[in-house]
């Protein structure tokens, strides 16, 4: 499976330590010039910026040959949503509320950071509660009682039934 990452789920999975997961999930993940400009500002991690300098193969940067007009979208989502058919993607990575929609509308499938945890959880790559437990330890915005809420829904799905 191909997909086409935004910033912000490769941004919280490289600086959660589970960026590894990755190339375990997806055949290869692209992104578009965009993404990488906002992971290289001197506001966000260094160990984001160190991750970009060196990517691994599984990772390329790949300019949209025609970029959508989305209004109320950063250039960064813009980007990723118009690269998924030209690479020919399966999903796209995106947390951003207006780009998972405008994504939707699109009908390309989405999933977000909690999307590609709960993923790696399936596959037994990342313990979920640790996974979100780090997550609460960000910027990230969600609320708690979400992520309890999803919490309890993968365990109630990973629990043999008695």
């Amino acid at each position: 499976m191909i997909v086409v990452a935004d910033s912000s789920p490769l941004n919280y999975l490289i600086r959660l330590g589970y960026i590894g997961v990755a190339p375990q999930l997806f055949d290869a993940l692209a992104i578009p010039p965009a993404v990488v400009r906002e992971m290289s500002t001197t506001s966000t991690p260094a160990i984001v910026r160190e991750f970009l300098a060196r990517p691994p193969n599984w990772l390329t940067v790949v300019i949209p040959h025609s970029v959508l007009v989305l209004p109320g979208l950063g250039r960064g989502e813009v980007e990723a949503i118009s690269l998924v058919r030209q690479v020919d993607a399966s999903a796209i990575l995106m947390d951003d509320l207006d780009g998972r929609r405008a994504a939707r509308s699109l009908r390309i499938p989405v999933f977000g950071t909690i999307g590609v945890l709960e993923a790696a959880a399936n596959k037994r790559l990342v313990d979920l509660n640790v996974a979100f437990q780090r997550l609460r330890e960000t910027d990230f915005r969600i609320p708690g009682e979400f992520l309890d809420e999803r919490l309890r829904l993968f365990r109630s799905r990973s629990t043999p039934d008695s």
